[in-house]
């Protein structure tokens, strides 16, 4: 299944390289862009107005910065920062913590109206991620998958989603507005797997599915 546009990608690995702001976005970490993914701007409208959201492996910062010009509070997460020293906000909360460490989640019981996650994988936290969406939130989510191996990095299974994967770890606890799994050539070619969801105190219903964009 070939699919439509997607984000620019991040180093790739377990780690995946992984607003107003008072510095230019162009002093962002040299070759990492600052567009947000597609994918990610296809379903920003389900976050509530002034909805805080989570930005997991936050990286540069491109959907940190892209949810604070709606004037969302953010919480950026990454195991380093240095990349996201170029982004002030008084909106914004920085957390660094390394989610693959032995500490395990750093988060504790904190809930989000949206948890935000693109390019990075580690199964051991799919939990933690699905418990930090509030019950009325929505979690988007969306990263290499089976078959990207032919195309480039990341190429080793632990970092590669499988077929259905993200459908079967969410679609238990909440519900499924938009899912894929495919080829894209953009921006690169790839293979891409991603879901968006929302709490069970939403309806679907009430969550339009948004422009697809012409990809």
């Amino acid at each position: 299944m070939a699919l439509g546009g997607l984000s620019d990608p991040k180093d790739a690995g377990g780690s995946v390289a992984p607003g107003d702001s008072a510095a230019p976005a162009e002093e962002a970490r040299e070759g990492h862009s600052l567009t947000p993914s597609r994918w990610v701007v296809r379903f920003s409208h389900l976050v509530r107005a002034g909805g805080h959201v989570l930005d997991l492996a936050a990286g540069s910062g491109r959907h940190t910065q892209w949810f604070l010009a709606s004037e969302r509070p953010v919480l950026a997460l990454d195991r380093d920062l240095s990349a996201l020293a170029w982004l002030r906000h008084p909106l914004l909360e920085k957390v660094e913590a390394d989610l693959e460490g032995s500490e395990g989640w750093p988060l504790g019981e904190r809930t989000f109206d949206a948890v935000v996650v693109t390019n990075y994988l580690w199964r051991s936290i799919f939990d933690d991620i699905v418990s930090a969406v509030r019950f009325d939130g929505v979690l988007i989510y969306e990263t290499f998958a089976e078959g990207n191996e032919r195309y480039g990095r990341p190429r080793r299974p632990e970092f590669l989603l499988q077929p259905g994967e993200l459908l079967a770890k969410v679609a238990p606890r909440m519900e499924i507005v938009a899912y894929e799994h495919g080829f894209s050539d953009y921006p690169s070619e790839r293979v891409i797997q991603r879901i968006c969801a929302i709490g069970r105190g939403r309806r679907l219903s009430q969550c339009p599915l948004g422009e697809h964009g012409n990809d």
